[in-house]
């Protein structure tokens, strides 16, 4: 199977999204797709053999919407604002027509505020001028929202109506109502200058023109964090040519090519360092702050800021092989999917617009047989129609994950799927495991207690002269805490199990666990090696317990060195000396019990807990950031990105709901006020230009709410 991700467009609403989930659904060798409405992107997963991408591309246009593989970011990113100038033109144009017709339309219709008016277009005394001008103002409006009818009709004629064919119908319907009226005013009855609905259909035009601009506009705002990353990769390389340093765009780049980066420039590719010495920004990376030192042997990834010193590094990953890349296409992944929450609202949006055709027909016919009155029936009809537009419904749940997801990345945490996103805020137990997770992963020197008359750092000095011999990560613990003067040693050799020994400067020297003395031997003194906690092990437990959630450790572990950790970082629940392949079952365990797991681990020995749990958290590094196992990914080694992880989608998840409650909210109340159900017990009548721009508003309220998880903070 092969997932690919299409470029959409055309797309108006959530009818539209689910329109194209349900063709794509049914060709032969598609396996699963989302189309979201908010990044206008569909995540399709097909059998190759069977169905190709240009097949795919066809079905949708097949539909009457266009859709492409994605292009390279920086033609991407530079149509985009084009796009917007494009919307803001064509609203300007309608705003310019519709101001002055709205005036000529309600002026004469206000007597107790008299507004100044032409005598030459008084509808009582010229009703045909005062016709044909309201039709010169309206003619330059219906040009600027030509796309309404050209993809409404379309759509209404493949039996797929979407937000579009409302508009579309709508307004057609004032438009054709009102040119009958001229026509009759045409035939000398005066009186139709009265029924003329020219400003209806202007103005309409006009307020979902300003309402699609504003939605262009905060949807561009929403995927800012994509686009922030997409533009730090800078655009050349200086490599070694022979002797010279030549510099290349960066495409052109190989694996292998030694790379020059002076101080303030950005590393261009994922690599090794060979010479030289920095220290190096890598907070588009991982999210920590404070820049991190790099020698000869250090990896460097592409698109971090090297900050103090000048160095050499071999390129190793390349193009799509970066770090930088992976974080892209994961998060990109994560946005075009859909959380489970979506489904509600695409299940209703695939029904919606025929129905809300159905009950605007209906409504209208209804009063018309009431009342007779055609002119107080079509105002029904139109209203019904527009007020009920899609819109918010669709944007509601992709727009919140869009942002969220974005907003995950900058912190350094990776939802690998917009399910991952939802299904973090569920979680009621975290499990973590303790080797590299809670502990740094490697044993260090805690405790130096040298015997009476032995300095500290000549016990020391002893131990790491004779350990420099072996490759035993104790020695490497002891070598690493003294860095001093090393003394000659001989006769080395390592007792398995036990330790090592050998002659220093003439004298016999034993280090290990449980060494025997004997009477001619002297004790020198005693130096304790532990794995410790890392540093951010027990904030992250305190922030984690104060947000209501049960905390549990599992290793493979002695239980008594797993208690000790755990004391030491506030965790409560030990499962010890559990087998890796049984972690899997502690975690089914506890799921039997009827709690959502979350399950955070190295990614790697790990990983059947971590795909057992009902969310994985990964500790990733830079360079391993695709770990297939897990759900979301932690970018750096900190453990305060769990509570993060977890407090970020329990806020994304609020702002979904509240999206989902005005957008239903908002068409429960608001169709059957248009359809005359206040009007019928005496109250009022819902003006179709009202209901235009409730209906733009509906939209844009949801994005803005949704651009307020920009704000969040861990």
């Amino acid at each position: 199977m092969q997932t690919q991700i299409f470029l959409l467009r055309g797309m108006t609403c959530a009818a539209c999204a689910a329109r194209i989930e349900k063709v794509l659904a049914r060709q032969a060798g598609v396996q699963s797709v989302a189309v979201n409405l908010a990044t206008e992107k569909a995540q399709v997963t097909f059998d190759p053999v069977r169905i190709s991408p240009k097949d795919i591309t066809a079905a949708i246009e097949k539909l009457g919407y266009r859709a492409f593989l994605p292009q390279p970011e920086k033609k991407e990113a530079a149509a985009q604002p084009n796009g917007v100038r494009r919307m803001w033109v064509k609203f300007i144009v309608a705003a310019a027509f519709a101001v002055p017709l709205l005036y000529i339309a309600m002026a004469p219709m206000l007597p107790l505020l008299p507004l100044p008016f032409p005598a030459t277009l008084d509808p009582m005394l010229h009703p045909l001028r005062y016709a044909l001008a309201e039709l010169a103002l309206t003619l330059p409006i219906l040009g600027a929202g030509h796309r309404f009818y050209v993809t409404g009709f379309k759509a209404l004629w493949r039996r797929s109506p979407n937000m579009d064919t409302l508009i579309a119908v709508s307004t057609a319907a004032a438009l054709l109502y009102s040119l009958y009226q001229t026509w009759q005013i045409f035939r000398g009855h005066a009186h139709a200058a009265h029924s003329l609905y020219y400003e209806s259909a202007g103005v309409i035009i006009a307020l979902i023109l300003l309402g699609k601009t504003l939605e262009a506009v905060a949807k561009g705002r929403s995927g800012d964090a994509i686009k922030k990353l997409m533009g730090l990769t800078p655009k050349t390389a200086t490599v070694l040519r022979g002797e010279a340093l030549v510099q290349i765009p960066v495409e052109e780049v190989v694996i292998g090519d030694v790379i020059a980066v002076r101080p303030g420039e950005k590393i261009p590719v994922d690599g090794t360092v060979l010479e030289g010495g920095t220290a190096v920004d890598e907070s588009m990376l991982t999210g920590e702050s404070m820049p991190v030192n790099k020698q000869p042997g250090d990896p460097v990834f592409a698109a971090s800021l090297n900050t103090t010193g000048a160095v050499r590094f071999r390129a190793e990953k390349v193009g799509a092989d970066t770090a930088l890349a992976q974080i892209i296409r994961l998060v990109e992944e994560a946005q075009a999917g859909k959380a489970p929450i979506a489904r509600l609202a695409d299940k209703i949006s695939g029904v919606f617009v025929p129905v809300v055709c159905a009950v605007a027909l209906l409504s209208g016919l209804a009063w018309f047989i009431g009342t007779r009155d055609a002119r107080f029936s079509l105002t029904i009809f139109i209203s019904v129609l527009v007020i009920a537009c899609p819109c918010a419904l669709g944007l509601a749940t992709p727009t919140a994950i869009l942002v969220g997801t974005g907003k995950g990345a900058q912190l350094g945490i990776l939802f690998k799927s917009g399910e991952a996103l939802e299904t973090a805020h569920a979680a009621q137990t975290v499990i973590f495991d303790k080797t590299g997770t809670v502990t740094e992963g490697r044993p260090t020197v805690t405790e130096v207690l040298p015997a009476p008359g032995q300095g500290e750092k000549e016990l020391l000095q002893l131990a790491a002269s004779l350990e420099r011999f072996s490759e035993h990560p104790i020695a490497t613990a002891v070598l690493a805490h003294y860095q001093g003067e090393l003394l000659e040693a001989q006769d080395f050799r390592a007792i398995p199990g036990q330790g090592v020994e050998g002659t220093v400067q003439g004298k016999r020297v034993k280090i290990g666990r449980g060494v025997e003395i004997h009477a001619d031997d002297a004790y020198l003194g005693k130096i304790t090696i532990a794995d410790q906690p890392k540093p951010s092990a027990a904030p992250a437990m305190e922030a984690l317990r104060a947000m209501g959630l049960e905390i549990a450790m599992i290793t493979g572990d002695n239980r008594a060195t797993a208690k000790m950790i755990a004391a030491q970082v506030g965790i409560g629940r030990v499962l010890a000396e559990v087998l890796p392949q049984d972690k899997a079952d502690e975690v089914r365990k506890l799921q039997a019990g009827g709690k959502k797991v979350a399950m955070v681990g190295d990614g790697i020995n790990d990983a059947p807990a971590l795909a057992q749990a009902d969310i994985g958290i990964a500790i990733g590094s830079g360079t391993d950031v695709a770990i297939e196992s897990a759900d979301v990914v932690l970018m750096r080694g900190d453990l305060t990105g769990v509570p993060t992880a977890i407090a970020l989608s329990r806020r994304v998840m609020r702002t979904i709901r509240q999206n989902l409650f005005w957008a239903f909210g908002y068409n429960v109340i608001g169709i059957p006020i248009a359809a005359g159900l206040l009007h019928l017990f005496g109250g009022p009548l819902l003006n179709p230009m009202f209901a235009a721009a409730a209906m733009s508003l509906s939209s844009v309220s949801v994005l803005l709410n949704a651009l307020r998880l920009k704000r969040f903070k861990p």
